[in-house]
């Protein structure tokens, strides 16, 4: 028990010293992590990415290790963002596991769950996020869970933000669903529907 004590005791402090130099390094800026999923996904969340002032850098875009297609695309709106901004490009690519493949059972994605907790560890701690921007796929889950335990370890401001897909309009997809009961993230729906069953949601209208 003395021991577990130590480790974690340890591991605080060593969070402690990545998160405040990380902060530090970018006071005058604020990183920002954009979790994409795949297809619609990508091209919802892409559309708020392009729309980010130069003051939301750098953008950290992950992706699941599968999706090439999705990095393409957050590669293509960071080179038109240089081109018209005739700025030096400031964002990087992560890759993660998949939480859970489509048809995967539950039983197994439980494992594979844990993998991409972990490998979400590394992501988080080696970028120290201020914004966190998500909208559906179950790598943001990972994510969300790591960068909000930061945040309450080491009572760093981290803004968690999950906007719901513009598909959504009769309930929360499952991935809201979680950070909405677990109070992770502030969840923003795109139909004011939404907001009878989910009243701690926000409505801001048509965004995508």
């Amino acid at each position: 028990m003395v021991l577990f004590s130590g480790l974690f005791f340890i591991l605080a402090a060593l969070l402690w010293v990545i998160v405040y130099v990380r902060n530090k390094e970018n006071e005058l800026k604020c990183c920002t992590l954009l979790v994409l999923g795949s297809g619609g996904h990508t091209a919802e969340l892409l559309s708020f990415a392009g729309g980010l002032s130069a003051a939301y850098s750098p953008r950290v875009y992950v992706i699941a290790k599968t999706d090439q297609i999705s990095e393409k695309k957050a590669r293509c709106v960071e080179a038109e963002r240089t081109k018209s901004a005739r700025q030096p490009a400031d964002f990087f690519v992560e890759t993660l596991p998949r939480a859970r493949e489509v048809g995967q059972s539950y039983v197994t994605s439980v494992f594979t769950t844990l993998i991409a907790l972990l490998a979400s560890i590394r992501v988080v701690l080696k970028h120290c996020p201020q914004l966190v921007i998500c909208n559906g796929p179950g790598t943001c889950i990972p994510i969300c869970f790591v960068a909000g335990f930061v945040q309450l370890l080491m009572r760093q401001r981290t803004a968690l933000v999950f906007v719901e897909s513009i598909c959504r309009t009769q309930t929360l997809s499952l991935s809201g669903k979680i950070l909405y009961y677990g109070h992770i993230a502030r969840v923003i729906v795109q139909w004011p529907e939404l907001l009878k069953l989910y009243p701690r949601a926000e409505y801001l209208g048509l965004l995508s």
